[in-house]
């Protein structure tokens, strides 16, 4: 009796499931990795503004580059946001009366802000700002 074994001639095998597996999470990192930007443009439609006639009755308060108030070409001595409110207030001659800010371009954004502030807090709902046009 043969009692040798043959010896075993099989073909290494090459299991592709963790090649793929491999290669698949390197794709998913390079696309989770890559920025997608593209530059688009909008499109879209910017209204349109025509020149209305000023509000006659409205409120004008002033304010310089060093921060000094004026409502209606009258000083406001203290610059605190309860003296402007006060002043608003008084000068208030109906409830939907405008109150119209010409502030000076170097004028400190806090100055336009507390004017803001003391017009909220005089019940003023109607506040525009005067711009100036170019040439």
């Amino acid at each position: 009796m043969n009692f040798r074994r043959k010896p075993w001639h099989d073909e290494p095998d090459i299991n592709l499931i963790p090649l793929i597996d491999v290669l698949l999470v390197i794709l998913i990192f390079l696309a989770a990795s890559t920025s997608f930007n593209r530059m688009q443009q909008f499109q879209i439609s910017l209204p349109e503004a025509s020149a209305e006639a000023p509000d006659l009755e409205a409120l004008d308060i002033s304010i310089s580059r060093e921060g000094l108030y004026a409502l209606d070409g009258k000083l406001i001595e203290q610059g605190q946001t309860i003296d402007i409110s006060n002043a608003l207030r008084q000068a208030r001659r109906s409830p939907d009366q405008a109150l119209i800010i010409s502030a000076d371009s170097h004028s400190p954004h806090e100055s336009v802000m507390r004017v803001l502030e003391a017009a909220r807090q005089a019940g003023m709902e109607r506040i525009h700002f005067a711009v100036q046009s170019p040439p």
